[in-house]
C-alpha cells in the first residue's frame, strides 16, 4: 500500500503541472483585456506602465512560472531572473494579482475560505453522517415504511433543485414566519453567546438546503450497495456460523458496501472548497462559489485560473484518498 501511495504521489505532480499549464495557458489566451474598462482618456505611457505593474509585459513562460509559484512559497523566486536572464522587476510584482481588486489572489482566497467551509462544509458533514444510516436501515427494511418515506424525501431532495428549495425556505421561514434571515451577515463575528445564536441562524437555512441535496444522494448509493450485499454467499454463511445479526450487518455487509460509496463521499468533498455557487448566490454567502462567479463576470482572470487549478488539486488529491481507502475497507484489494 505504501508502494503504491508513493507511486501515485510521484504521478500525481507530472498530473497537477500539466493540468496547471492547460489551464493558466487557455484562460491567458482568452480574447479579454484587464485594461479594456480604463477611460479613453488615459495617455499611452500611462497604460503601459499600469500593464507593466500587473506584470502583463513579462513572457508568458515567466508568467506562468510567477502565477504557478504562488501555491508553494510566498517568497519571490528570483531563480526565475537566473535561469532565463530576463529581468523580472520589482519583487512585489512576484505576487499574483487579481485585475479587479489589486489584491493578492491568495488573500483573496483565504478571506472567504471560512465561509465555504463553515456553510458547505458542515452541511457535506451533515449530510454524509445522516445518509449512511439512513441507507443501511432503508435497505435492511426494505419496502417498509421507513424505506419507502426515505425513499420519497431522497428523490424529492435529489431531483428538486437547490435554488428552488433555497427560495422556497427563504419565503416560508424568514419572509412568513421570520425564524431565520434571508442574506448572510459575512461581517458578523462571534464573541458571546448572542452571536453565537446568530452565527447558528443565519448558517441554519444554507445548510439545510445543502444537507437536504447531499444526504439524498448519498444514502441512495448507501441504500443500492446495501442492497447488492445482503444477499450475498458471505452473508448467508456469517449468518449460519450463528454471527449476531447486528455484527454481520455493521460487520460483513456495510464495510463491504461503503466501497463503492466512498468513491461518491471523496469526489463530493472537493465541492466543499470551490463552493454551492448557486446556494451561495441565493442566500448571498461570501464563501469561494461566489468568488468565482464575480470573476468570471469580472473577467478576473488570475483569481480565475488559481481557484479552477485549486479544484482541480483537490479532485486529484480526492482520488488518490478514495483509491487508498479501497484497500483498507476491502483486504482483497492489494496494490502491491
Amino acid at each position: 500500500m505504501f508502494t503504491y501511495t508513493l507511486r501515485r504521489l510521484l504521478f500525481a505532480i507530472p498530473t497537477l503541472l500539466f493540468i496547471s499549464f492547460i489551464i493558466f495557458a487557455l484562460l491567458d489566451l482568452a480574447p479579454s483585456d484587464p485594461l479594456g474598462d480604463l477611460p479613453l482618456t488615459i495617455p499611452p505611457e500611462v497604460r503601459e506602465q499600469i500593464r507593466s505593474a500587473m506584470g502583463l509585459d513579462q513572457p508568458f513562460f515567466i508568467r506562468y512560472l510567477l502565477w504557478l509559484q504562488q501555491f508553494f512559497i510566498n517568497e519571490p523566486l528570483n531563480v526565475l531572473q537566473d535561469m532565463t536572464g530576463i529581468a523580472i522587476g520589482d519583487p512585489h510584482r512576484l505576487r499574483v494579482l487579481s485585475w479587479a481588486t489589486r489584491s493578492p489572489v491568495v488573500d483573496l482566497i483565504v478571506q472567504r475560505m471560512p465561509q465555504t467551509l463553515w456553510v458547505v462544509g458542515l452541511s457535506y458533514l451533515f449530510g454524509v453522517l445522516l445518509a449512511i444510516p439512513i441507507g443501511v436501515v432503508s435497505a435492511y427494511k426494505q419496502y417498509s415504511i421507513f424505506d419507502q418515506i426515505g425513499t420519497f424525501v431522497s428523490m424529492i431532495g435529489y431531483s428538486v433543485p437547490t435554488f428552488f428549495t433555497g427560495v422556497l425556505l427563504i419565503v416560508i421561514f424568514s419572509a412568513k414566519l421570520n425564524w431565520f434571515p434571508s442574506v448572510y451577515d459575512t461581517n458578523l463575528v462571534v464573541h458571546d453567546w448572542s452571536s453565537f445564536v446568530a452565527q447558528v441562524r443565519q448558517m441554519f437555512l444554507p445548510v439545510l438546503v445543502l444537507t437536504l441535496y447531499n444526504t439524498s444522494q448519498i444514502s441512495r448509493f448507501v441504500r443500492a450497495s446495501m442492497l447488492d450485499n445482503l444477499h450475498m454467499d458471505y452473508v448467508r454463511t456469517a449468518r449460519a456460523k450463528g454471527v449476531k445479526e447486528k455484527t454481520v450487518l455493521l460487520v460483513h455487509v456495510l464495510r463491504n458496501s461503503l466501497i463503492p460509496v466512498v468513491t461518491v463521499i471523496a469526489l463530493g468533498v472537493p465541492t466543499i472548497f470551490s463552493g454551492a455557487i448557486i446556494t451561495e448566490q441565493i442566500f448571498r454567502v461570501n464563501g469561494l462559489g461566489q468568488l468565482l462567479i464575480v470573476a468570471i463576470q469580472g473577467a478576473d482572470l488570475p483569481l480565475v485560473q488559481t481557484l479552477t487549478f485549486i479544484f482541480a488539486f483537490l479532485i486529484v488529491l480526492f482520488n488518490l484518498i478514495a483509491d487508498v481507502l479501497y484497500g483498507i475497507l476491502d483486504p482483497r484489494i492489494r496494490y502491491d
